[in-house]
């Protein structure tokens, strides 16, 4: 059974314990995957930190080719949601795809930077492509792409690769703000500016739009109910100024210290009570 559930109805925003992902200073909590370099490496300082801002930027670049990168937070989670308010700005980086303009996502449920392959050219996840507009006509954002995925929406398996949301187009440096609220292997919703623009279930491994991956990773038919949280680059200039996440798992039990009445999935081996002051695990 699919729990679906909207907190935002239920709870009051400002009581929220958001968690700052990208803290301002530096990349520090933060791993580089660039196709053609091995986990780890920032090739020609792609993903960097400016005025505060964590920037994808290209001005090292030769040409673009083939080196899509992903920037991944360290930890994992299932339950959650996760925020980034970004923008595009200034050229597309000289022999990026055409597709590649005004382009980038964030990236949930994904493999372990580790896993992926030398040349892999995206990571094994469900992608919220961020679009920007092209000065004219409708390019809607926070729309559903599936590297090496597949997802069931509107009680189908949706085996083609995109999907556009009901969003608003965005042009220019307008600054704009995504949520994708993750319910592990159940309900994934993707709202702009406070608005759900799309939403589905059952996200799985499978299906192509991803090369090189490990066939021993790459397993179709597993459902995802946790995986990595990574940043884009494709070829277009586009900084974040604020990624934060509202973790939906963890202590239910009243009685502790650190109880969240918003949380959904419970994690009662994470709760601290006061009396002892340490962690005691429930069953």
């Amino acid at each position: 059974m699919i729990l679906i559930l909207d907190i935002y109805a239920q709870e009051k925003p400002s009581d929220f314990n958001w968690v700052q992902l990208f803290n301002g200073k530096d990349l520090n909590d933060w791993k580089v995957k660039i196709a053609g370099y091995p986990s780890g490496e920032n090739f020609g300082n792609t993903f960097r930190v400016e005025d505060g801002k964590m920037k994808v930027s290209y001005n090292e670049y030769d040409s673009f080719g083939v080196k899509y990168g992903h920037i991944f937070y360290k930890e994992k989670y299932a339950w959650y949601i996760i925020a980034a308010e970004y923008r595009f700005t200034g050229e597309q980086a000289k022999g990026g795809q055409g597709w590649a303009t005004r382009n980038s996502g964030i990236m949930i449920h994904g493999q372990d930077p580790a896993s992926m392959t030398k040349d892999q050219d995206f990571p094994i996840s469900i992608e919220v492509q961020l679009l920007g507009g092209l000065g004219t006509g409708l390019r809607s954002t926070a729309n559903l792409c599936t590297p090496g995925t597949h997802v069931v929406y509107k009680g189908k398996l949706l085996t083609a690769h995109c999907i556009n949301s009901s969003s608003k187009t965005y042009h220019g440096d307008e600054w704009v703000r995504v949520e994708v609220m993750v319910y592990g292997d159940s309900l994934i919703r993707h709202m702009v500016n406070g608005d759900t623009v799309l939403e589905y279930t059952n996200p799985q491994i499978g299906g192509g739009n991803v090369l090189n991956a490990d066939p021993a990773i790459k397993i179709d038919g597993k459902l995802l109910n946790e995986g990595y949280i990574s940043l884009q680059s494709e070829s277009h200039p586009v900084e974040f100024r604020k990624v934060e996440l509202l973790n939906l798992a963890g202590c239910m039990d009243k009685k502790a210290e650190n109880y969240k009445s918003y949380y959904l999935k419970v994690e009662n081996s994470t709760c601290v009570y006061s009396k002892k002051g340490r962690r005691k695990k429930n069953k």
